[in-house]
């Protein structure tokens, strides 16, 4: 028997083989093969993408940007998309105040891993909402310093000035500023395992009793630990007992009507729940010790975090640091907010020094002890860096915050841009981290640094 005729057949039988591979992989991870076939399935990504209007290709060049570097960007999120863990992603970019790329892929409904075969299927398009989870904690720092500036708090007073019963167990020395940098020693809810913790996420008043009664991890300002959900809570009873008001409608009021924001806050209106993308837990269970980390930080387990966020109570809830709800392009023009110290569209709502105090570094890649990485901290904002950067390489005056888990919302000053990079996906470790990573560094190269 010739070669010839041999190697076709060797050929033949790799195929089998591999096919065999696939099915058995796709019987051993049903959740996450379906998720990965929807995205690797659709070959032509154009028929669910959309796009809102963005910069001209003049426009383009009059901001410093090719119009090959836009498509190069998309790219990346077009690969980002085919690792199949995000049903849907929005991505929208302003440079210099201008919306250069405002665009969404996939589906807000539909084609997650949960979801029946034949489920009806709903396009996510720029005007899609999604929850920014922990990204809604650069936002509530925010309005905190913007409190601070109109006298109403002050970040150096203590917790106990404005919540007297929390000064108890060495928490009296606890400040507002250790708070917002993650230095006030509660990183997690106590409580029994038994508690239901869904339902204490929904319930303001006994999440509150629950971190005044708490014994701290260690004094006050002696280690960095990522508060994923308890330093919100406290931020936001002060901004109740200082105003008498919701930190919800304070900062409606405060900031976000007077900028014409739609419907950006925490949670969303009853009217607008049907527009929002469900999450959708894909990829593997998070692998011990990680699972441990991950339920001491959000207080149940990732699936079950991925679970209540579709939770209508969710929406209804008022969580600080984590369930403002927006659109990609109104997450990146909050930033535009920020990126010119606090005027938009000729309406001015925070003082420079509000937004400059806020970006002030107070950790330089300091050992998270919840997260386990070395990060920059801020008063409310994750900080760029030279290299080792959320925001891509060579940000290291960028300044925004990252969101469960793969939500980042940033201004960069040097390259004048704000961004919002949103998802439904709700992944832990893996694959698709180098796809994100590509994202983020395809967007500080092809937008350069202004000179």
């Amino acid at each position: 028997m010739s070669a010839a005729n041999v190697l076709p057949r060797r050929r033949r039988a790799l195929a089998r083989a591999r096919g065999a591979a696939h099915q058995a992989a796709a019987s051993v991870l049903p959740r996450r093969g379906r998720t990965l076939a929807q995205a690797r399935d659709t070959t032509d990504l154009g028929a669910i993408t959309t796009r809102a209007p963005e910069a001209s290709r003049a426009d383009l060049l009059r901001l410093g940007i090719e119009p090959r570097g836009i498509d190069a960007i998309w790219r990346a999120v077009e690969a980002f998309f085919r690792t199949g863990f995000h049903p849907a992603i929005s991505l929208c970019i302003r440079r210099h105040g201008e919306v250069i790329l405002d665009r969404a892929i996939g589906h807000a409904e539909g084609t997650g891993p949960d979801d029946a075969p034949g489920a009806p299927r709903r396009l996510a398009t720029p005007d899609t909402p999604y929850c920014l989870f922990s990204a809604s904690k650069a936002i509530t720092a925010v309005l905190i310093h913007h409190l601070d500036d109109q006298g109403l708090l002050h970040i150096d007073d203590r917790v106990a000035d404005y919540l007297p019963e929390f000064a108890c167990h060495g928490k009296e020395t606890t400040t507002l500023r250790h708070v917002l940098t993650h230095r006030a020693g509660i990183p997690s809810i106590a409580g029994p395992e038994d508690v239901d913790r869904a339902a204490l996420l929904l319930d303001w008043d006994q999440v509150v009793a629950r971190l005044c009664a708490a014994r701290p991890d260690w004094p006050p300002g002696r280690r960095l630990a990522y508060h994923a959900v308890t330093g919100g809570f406290i931020l936001g009873e002060v901004v109740r007992r200082v105003t008498g008001k919701g930190i919800r409608e304070v900062l409606a009021e405060q900031l976000l009507d007077p900028l014409g924001f739609a419907a950006m806050n925490y949670g969303l209106p009853p009217q607008q729940r049907a527009r929002i993308a469900r999450n959708a837990f894909t990829g593997r269970p998070a692998p011990f010790p990680f699972s441990r980390i991950v339920r001491r930080a959000l207080g149940v387990p990732f699936r079950e975090a991925t679970r209540i966020s579709n939770d209508p109570r969710w929406l209804e809830a008022v969580v600080p640091s984590g369930n403002i709800c927006a659109t990609a392009n109104e997450a990146s023009r909050f930033y535009q907010l920020l990126l010119n110290e606090g005027e938009l569209d000729g309406v001015r709502v925070l003082d420079p020094r509000t937004v400059r105090r806020a970006r002030t570094e107070t950790a330089y890649l300091e050992l998270d002890l919840t997260l386990g990485l070395p990060l920059r901290y801020g008063l409310g904002f994750m900080l760029g860096a030279p290299r080792l950067s959320l925001y891509g390489p060579g940000t290291p005056q960028a300044f925004g915050h990252m969101g469960f888990i793969e939500n980042v919302t940033w201004a960069d000053p040097q390259r004048q841009i704000a961004v919002a990079l949103l998802n439904s996906g709700k992944p832990f470790l893996g694959a698709h981290l180098l796809r994100l990573r590509g994202v983020v560094a395809a967007i500080a190269r092809h937008c350069p640094v202004v000179r």
